[in-house]
């Protein structure tokens, strides 16, 4: 929301109350208060009657980050929902003859604040990160539409800002206008179903914004050198949160708001869904199955999305018993050819539905102020929305979902949660307007806490489409409703990459969009994406997505990347955990990794998998795609071929087998020797790819068991042409490729020994 017209001026119908001179200011409890009036005061300690103040005060609740919270009135009642965040802590607070400074440890981000003319910096070492504008900052007053309270946090030359949820705009947020309001309005456009009132600046820091309503951002839109953010009322609470890197900024956002938990290793294989129609029963279930198995591509989990409960009935969560007389029967021959069971559900309840009555009765469904139900047409006829304020009706949810689980459901598709009404009464008293974006953290948390409960943690996850700040705990979420077209699936990945960055360490999408039907050329494509994400399904609205719809080359195609990412797992497993551990997400934009080069600012048509594997997805029918090397020497990991980049474009044409999968230089990448599943032993026979390993250096591969425990890890070590690898943990059958190497010598040291070295075209086999 824009509050000036222009810099000088302020808009027409806009009082602002501004941040000139200090009043007063003291440190007490680990807090650091300053009472600022609009006033010049021309003296200190200046008498002042009949102006207003406003409060700021400073606070930390862990190393690196400061709390930050200014209010004009503080006297309003506190509604909820309120974001789950820790307390404040004790800190230190220096006392200076023109400033006051917080710490929130030795080296870490502190604030420095002026005593007298109002002044706020933030640093971490010797580096000024932000500031805030106390000139532009304040409390303002709309004509009709009442106070919000704004902050404008600087930027400098050449800072970019990244994140606010899952965006389809624009990777680079400068210059745009955001508003955190959750929407189902698809991947096209300016709306999001993901959205999260943080930002991570290129620059070294992030920023959240602490309200789960409405929050918008003007990132360098209204004012050029500034973040720009309001909120309405009379309070705005905020953490200005630093570290080491990008990668420990985000690491750090997770410690505050919760970090994903660490979903099923059978979750990472290949989902099948019916897709979005009405003409399915228990024979095409079995058609698709068959059909795949026939063709030798791995499945892993099936999808039965909307219409396996009757139409007009969403949700009554009984199965349609003209299409599944027997579903228990069903759900137990799948299990019986591995598969995995996901079935679709959402929030809403229709009128025609049992459900209806019974929560209506029960005071579990949401009402208008005036006691009604609310209830509209939009979706299913006279539908109403669950109020999961209120326990009883969380718990009435969770144990309709409870009956599915008992006759062999593995997991739930969480979809909708973003129409959410503003004219509602909640249980709980909570503001509707706050709810509205959180209506879906307490929807997933009902979901994924039964999930847990029933099926055991590390057993449990969702297939979630809306979310707010701190949703990533419930992993996973897909990216939407995206077309068919190669734009829509560069859009996506945008979305994709911007919502990492805010936390979400598992993410996937519908393989060759879900509107219309993708040409087989975009299907191929997509198929490469799809399967270089942390989780890969094919879905869709009109046809069903099996891959000999498509032609005849397209089952192969999916064979390919399907078993490519089976014996990937080791790999991305490892970085599942590391995710759940720290926080860090699977895709990663290229910043987060090379945050130092400028090339990788803006990139959004690529990213990395994990920490070291690049993949640039095939955009064009032609097979041409454009992609940034930083510098060092990459290996292609399909076909072997080096590349010594100085940090540089690349133009190549890929066919529909191949597409830029890059080894980062020194890295090791474990590949397992499983291409027909996901979950597997990842130790037994597995092989270590060691990349481009320089003078001196070492990497280390952590080997974790399917229950997240570690089981080995190998460390790798140079030095000249000599190579030392440390094996820890259990003993197994190990392969080591030293890509590129020729005739070096290996030690063993730790468990093991060598049985047998050979030189081979791609490099040094060694195997222990």
């Amino acid at each position: 929301m824009k509050f000036r017209d222009g810099y000088w001026e302020i808009r027409s119908g806009v009082r602002p109350l501004n941040l000139w001179s200090n009043v007063d200011g003291n440190a007490a409890d680990g807090v650091l208060s300053l009472w600022t009036t609009n006033h010049r005061l021309s003296r200190p300690g200046e008498r002042v009657l009949g102006i207003p103040l406003i409060t700021t005060e400073f606070s930390s609740p862990m190393t690196d980050v400061i709390h930050v919270r200014m209010y004009h009135h503080k006297g309003a009642a506190r509604r909820g929902p309120a974001l789950d965040l820790p307390a404040d802590r004790a800190v230190r607070i220096d006392e200076g003859p023109e400033s006051r400074t917080l710490w929130t440890g030795e080296g870490a981000l502190r604030a420095a604040v002026d005593k007298d003319s109002w002044g706020v910096s933030f640093y971490r070492g010797g580096k000024a990160l932000t500031s805030i504008s106390g000139r532009n900052s304040g409390h303002f007053t709309v004509e009709g539409e009442g106070a919000y309270m704004v902050q404008y946090l600087s930027i400098a030359v050449g800072e970019a800002i990244y994140g606010l949820g899952e965006r389809f705009t624009p990777f680079v947020k400068n210059g745009q206008t955001v508003d955190i309001w959750n929407e189902d309005g698809g991947t096209a456009s300016e709306q999001a179903y993901k959205n999260i009132p943080f930002y991570l600046s290129g620059r070294g820091y992030g920023v959240l914004v602490n309200s789960p309503g409405r929050v918008s951002f003007e990132i360098g839109s209204e004012v050029v050198s500034a973040v720009q953010f309001s909120v309405p009322g009379e309070v705005i609470d905020y953490y200005v949160i630093g570290g080491d890197s990008l990668k420990d900024v985000v690491s750090n956002y997770t410690a505050l708001t919760g970090r994903p938990a660490l979903p099923p290793a059978w979750s990472f294989g290949l989902w099948l869904s019916t897709s979005f129609t009405t003409d399915y029963d228990e024979k095409t279930v079995t058609h698709f199955v068959d059909g795949m198995a026939e063709r030798n591509i791995p499945l892993r989990v099936f999808h039965f999305d909307c219409f396996w409960m009757k139409g007009c009935r969403w949700v009554d969560f009984e199965w349609d018993k003209e299409q599944f007389p027997d579903p228990a029967g069903m759900l137990r021959r799948l299990h019986d050819r591995g598969l995995a069971i996901c079935v679709w559900i959402n929030p809403y309840v229709a009128q025609k539905s049992p459900l209806f009555d019974e929560g209506m009765a029960k005071g579990y469904l949401l009402k208008r102020p005036n006691g009604d139900v609310w209830q509209w047409d939009r979706w299913q006829p006279g539908m109403a929305l669950v109020d999961f304020t209120n326990p009883a009706a969380a718990a009435w949810f969770a144990g309709k979902l409870k009956g599915l689980l008992d006759i062999g459901v593995d997991c739930f598709k969480t979809d909708f949660g973003e129409r959410i009404p503003v004219d509602a009464a909640y249980y709980d008293g909570s503001d509707p307007q706050k709810m509205h974006n959180y209506y879906t953290y307490l929807y997933n948390k009902t979901v994924f806490e039964l999930l847990e409960q029933e099926r055991g943690k590390g057993e449990a996850v969702v297939f979630a489409r809306s979310a707010a700040a701190g949703c990533q705990k419930f992993p996973l979420h897909w990216g939407g409703d995206c077309a068919a077209t190669y734009e829509s699936m560069a859009e996506t990945l945008r979305g994709g990459l911007s919502l990492a960055l805010t936390g979400f360490g598992f993410w996937s999408h519908d393989i060759s969009g879900f509107e219309s039907t993708a040409t087989a050329d975009l299907f191929k494509r997509w198929c490469a994406f799809g399967l270089l994400s942390s989780h890969s399904r094919l879905h869709g609205n009109q046809s069903y997505r099996v891959p000999w719809n498509f032609d005849d080359e397209a089952s192969d195609v999916l064979r390919f990347f399907t078993e490519l990412k089976c014996r990937l797992m080791p790999y991305l497993w490892a970085k599942a955990v590391e995710s759940h551990s720290r926080g860090l997400p699977l895709l990663r934009a290229m910043v987060l990794e090379f945050p130092d080069d400028p090339g990788c600012a803006y990139l959004d048509r690529q990213y990395l998998l994990g920490d070291s594997l690049l993949a640039a997805p095939v955009f064009s029918p032609e097979g041409d795609v454009d992609y940034y090397l930083p510098a060092g020497r990459w290996t292609n990991i399909l076909s072997g071929e080096l590349t010594d980049s100085r940090g540089g474009w690349r133009r190549e044409r890929h066919n529909y087998f191949s597409l830029p999968l890059l080894a980062r230089p020194n890295s090791v990448i474990p590949l397992g020797n499983n291409a027909a599943r996901p979950d597997y032993d990842y130790a037994e026979g597995i092989c270590f790819h060691v990349f481009e390993l320089a003078d001196g250096q070492s990497v280390t591969a952590p080997v974790y068991n399917i229950s997240g425990g570690l089981e080995c890890s190998f460390t790798v070590s140079r030095r000249g042409q000599e190579y030392t690898v440390r094996n820890t943990g259990a003993v197994k059958p190990w392969t080591l490729l030293l890509r590129s190497v020729h005739a070096a010598g290996v030690v063993i040291e730790g468990g093991g020994s060598v049985s047998a070295a050979a030189d081979t075209p791609e490099g040094l086999f060694v195997q222990g």
